[in-house]
């Protein structure tokens, strides 16, 4: 049996995610190569590198959105194939950089389309509350991403797939937005694979650190080995990095 035909959680054990060899793209091209990696229930798993690198489209291959080109996709334990929509039958939920919303229609609607309770929504994010019946479109970008989180979070998901939270974002709201992904990680025991430019805002809410560059992993360790080596990984593989808080250390 495979992820592809279970109907319930009620899998084989191992990694809640892991690929092994994987190699993506787009065609026959790949973009990334032999990428190894794995995200255990409860743990937020950051993903970092330049812009280039290969780090979405590694997240787009992990959620069934892209056909690997080799290697191997697992998912509760078990070898998939399938589709996002399939995966997403399963307990996995995909935030990504665009703030996918429904622009036409309210906050609230956006939420009931997606399944979700409302109050469960305004539970993650009170400041939602008084903006439901506000059309998604007019509201601001960290609002609507705000939303976006809301919605996924709100589906109770075993894992969480994020890309880049942080994109054009003023800083008080990404620390929201981060501490949101940490705590629903923590509290829920949803795992998370944090796709992030800026490695010390990952650093300060994950557990490990995978360091992607030119579409290999260069580098990987506990969140504290890579607090050890934060100077090294930023001018050696995130050159002209910079953190947007302008924090300088977590």
């Amino acid at each position: 049996m495979t992820a592809d035909t279970t109907a319930d959680r009620t899998v084989a054990r191992g990694p809640l995610l892991e690929c092994r060899g994987l190699a993506a793209g787009y065609g026959a091209m790949a973009v990334v190569r032999d990428v190894d990696l794995r995200v255990e229930p409860g743990e937020v798993v950051a993903l970092v590198g330049p812009n280039g690198a290969g780090k979405t489209t590694t997240l787009l291959t992990l959620a069934g959105e892209l056909p690997a080109i080799a290697g191997e996709v697992a998912f509760h334990g078990l070898a998939t194939k399938s589709p996002l929509y399939r995966r997403a039958r399963l307990g996995m939920r995909f935030v990504t950089e665009e703030r996918s919303v429904f622009m036409k229609l309210t906050a609230a609607d956006n939420l009931r389309v997606a399944g979700v309770p409302v109050a469960d929504a305004v539970e993650v994010f009170p400041e939602l509350e008084p903006l439901l019946g506000r059309v998604a479109g007019l509201l601001s970008g960290g609002e609507q991403q705000m939303l976006t989180l809301a919605r996924a979070v709100a589906a109770k998901p075993a894992l969480l797939l994020v890309d880049e939270l942080s994109l054009g974002l003023a800083p008080r709201v990404v620390r929201r937005l981060l501490d949101t992904v940490r705590r629903v990680a923590t509290e829920q025991s949803t795992g998370v694979l944090l796709v992030e430019q800026h490695v010390r805002q990952a650093l300060s809410i994950a557990d490990r650190v995978y360091v992607m560059q030119r579409g290999h992993i260069v580098m990987d360790g506990t969140v504290d080995e890579m607090r050890g080596r934060i100077d090294e990984v930023e001018s050696t593989y995130l050159p002209g990095a910079e953190d947007p808080t302008g924090e300088q250390g977590s």
